[in-house]
């Protein structure tokens, strides 16, 4: 079949993932609505998590701590000064393997390869500010900032630490080598750190070339992380079910991956059901790069079955068990170039073929863009604040709105869009780098 934009732009609205069947403003408001009944501890799909860390609008200069960043395969360390115009510095930073990455480990001594990176940096600065700890697994956060982990991802065997009080027994590991540990350590997931690694990185403020000689304070800043997964976080001065109320905010993760009110479509929901947590982390599933090659999948196989997609290899492409996010990505980046795996699917002669593939798949990333800016909307007007001269700083972290293609263009469009509607809002969006390293930092200085 030729290629046909209006056709497949038919088939999206058939099957329920086209965009245009969404009103974003509608959209945001949804969520709006989510957010503040997770706030209430109603039933909601949002669980919108205390932090119990209250972010700095800017950062003290001349302040020293220690970061922490535990995640993936690897334990980091170092020293942060913060300069004397509150720009981070790392200095002797340690990368050891995570424990429990390289065997089964008991919780002591899973305590103790954390205490033997941390020590020596005490021992060189004993008089540091706090300890910030990213620590990048799920954990319960309790009202003086430690975590209770609630469980590990299946590279970390260390099913002993389950349950401990992550910040406690760094302390009691610390005290073992005869070090005693600062006053203040706060635990923190991915999302919370590049919230805070946005308060050092990103300018807090818009007037223009030359000095500030009235002192406009930082705006707020908000965390938003679009890779594998996709999460929120945000500063709340209101969140009746800790009964927490008060003009100083607390860091609230919304868990946004999970917001259930998708409009999903007939092939999302096929989708859905193939995967390991059926009708959960609705949002996640249209957005992040975990499920985004292997929904598209889905969504092109269909276009095969319905005479929409037609190439000599597509019985083959039927055949694959799933395609990788980033195959489809490098792909999408360069499809004349005919190399990778998909672009071996379709021979010279095939170009309308080529052409519907990428057709179909940048209406996915486009409905992607557009529910990720919905989400960071509903954040900024959560925070309702319009200084033109302080705008609303959003951290970005995460490898798809880097590099997937199409995906920080489009999703950048939408917010801008979403963000004027109805009054100007100032703000300013921004990869961060280092995030867990130098967001935990900001935390051991925050209160």
């Amino acid at each position: 079949m030729s290629f046909d934009p209006n056709v497949l732009t038919d088939f999206a609205r058939y099957y329920g993932f086209h965009y245009d069947r969404v009103d974003p403003l509608g959209l945001v408001q949804d969520m709006l609505i989510d957010m503040e009944r997770g706030l209430h501890g109603q039933s909601s799909s949002l669980a919108m998590i205390p932090a119990y860390i209250s972010p700095v609008s800017h950062v003290p200069a001349g302040k020293t701590v220690i970061a922490l960043d535990a995640g993936g395969t690897n334990l980091r360390a170092a020293l942060v000064r913060f300069d004397e115009s509150g720009n981070p510095i790392a200095e002797g930073t340690q990368k050891i393997p995570m424990p429990g990455t390289y065997g089964p480990i008991s919780a002591d001594a899973f305590f103790d390869k954390i205490a033997e990176v941390t020590a020596p940096l005490l021992e060189k600065e004993p008089n540091v500010e706090g300890i910030g700890f990213t620590f990048s697994y799920p954990m319960n956060i309790t009202k003086d900032a430690d975590g209770i982990l609630l469980g590990f991802s299946k590279e970390v065997e260390a099913p002993a630490v389950i349950g401990k009080a992550v910040g406690h027994e760094l302390r009691a590991a610390l005290a073992r080598r005869n070090i005693k540990a600062p006053e203040r350590i706060v635990l923190l997931n991915d999302t919370v750190a590049t919230l805070l690694s946005g308060v050092v990185e990103i300018p807090g403020s818009a007037g223009g070339e030359g000095a500030d000689t009235y002192g406009v304070a930082g705006g707020p800043t908000i965390g938003f992380i679009l890779g594998t997964g996709f999460n929120t976080a945000y500063p709340e001065t209101n969140i009746p079910k800790i009964g927490f109320q008060s003009e100083t905010p607390q860091i609230v993760v919304c868990e946004s991956g999970n917001f259930a009110h998708c409009y999903m479509g007939y092939l999302d929901k096929e989708y859905d059901a193939t995967t390991k947590n059926p009708g959960t982390y609705t949002l996640e599933k249209i957005t992040s790069g975990a499920y985004l090659g292997p929904l598209t999948f889905t969504i092109l196989k269909q276009a095969i079955k319905d005479g929409l997609l037609t190439f000599r290899k597509a019985d083959e492409f039927l055949n694959w068990p799933t395609m990788q996010t980033k195959d489809l990505n490098s792909f999408m980046r360069a499809p004349l170039a005919g190399e990778g795996p998909v672009a071996a699917l379709f021979g010279p002669d095939e170009l309308d073929a080529l052409t519907t593939f990428v057709y179909i798949t940048s209406i996915v990333t486009q409905r992607g863009a557009l529910f990720s800016a919905a989400f960071v909307a509903a954040m900024v007007e959560r925070v309702n604040y319009c200084n033109p001269f302080a705008p609303v700083r959003i951290a970005v972290e995460g490898t798809t709105y880097k590099i997937y293609k199409g995906m920080r263009v489009a999703l950048e469009s939408y917010l801008h869009t979403m963000l004027v509607a109805k009054k100007p809002r100032p703000y300013l969006i921004a990869l961060v780098e280092q995030a867990s390293l130098f967001g935990a930092a900001v935390a051991a200085l925050s209160k």
